[in-house]
């Protein structure tokens, strides 16, 4: 069996690998590993008088890096068609 490099993976990649192979501890662990390396932002807490404007912002923030990247990946796969 060759060996995986988790490391080489983005945390998405690690986590689909890890979700694709769920008996593989070491991906669990990696994973694990890297979660907690990056924890979550918090946005805003509940007794916060701007929570709804933070979290609609932060929503916002999400959903254009979203588009940005669904963009970049089609002008990636544009260029290298050429």
């Amino acid at each position: 069996m060759s060996q995986v490099n988790y490391d080489a993976m983005s945390t998405t990649e690690l986590r689909n690998y890890f979700l694709k192979h769920r008996g593989d501890k070491a991906a669990f662990q990696a994973y694990l590993d890297r979660i907690n390396q990056h924890p979550l932002k918090i946005v805003a807490s509940p007794d916060d008088p701007d929570f709804d404007e933070k979290v609609q912002a932060a929503i916002r923030r999400k959903l254009e890096a979203a588009r940005s990247s669904i963009i970049q990946k089609s002008n990636d796969s544009n260029v290298s068609d050429d």
